[in-house]
């Protein structure tokens, strides 16, 4: 058989979600991991149970230990709050209208899933 030229492959969504997740949990900082774990963790119930903003709204009053989870999901390249930084990412998901903001939300629920996979990955720690 003839050998085939190797085509450079786009990452598909779910691939790009999993670096993003795995690279973003190993830049935090050992001392910070348990109450990141507890925001994560928090992150997947609150965008089902009370939507987008209301999970943000929730980072946000955690303050300087929900810093890191807020710059982690505004550089997930989320359709509709791509390019968005840690302070607007709440703002520019409140201008979303009613399509973009189920898309959004939809995405972010994916997202929240590969962080929590790759803190129950990382994470030494038992029970």
């Amino acid at each position: 058989m003839a050998s085939r030229k190797e085509e450079k492959r786009v990452p598909m969504r779910d691939q790009q979600r999993a670096l993003h997740a795995y690279q973003s949990v190993d830049g935090v900082p050992a001392l910070q991991r348990g109450e990141y774990a507890t925001a994560v963790h928090d992150l997947g119930a609150n965008l089902l149970r009370s939507g987008l903003c209301a999970a943000l709204a929730a980072i946000q009053r955690l303050g300087a230990r929900g810093a890191p989870l807020l710059q982690h999901l505004a550089t997930a390249d989320v359709p509709g709050l791509a390019g968005a930084t840690p302070k607007d990412l709440a703002r520019r998901a409140r201008e979303l209208d009613a399509h973009a903001y189920i898309i959004a939300t939809r995405e972010m629920i994916h997202v929240a899933v590969w962080l929590k996979r790759a803190v129950q990955a990382t994470t030494t720690e038992g029970p």
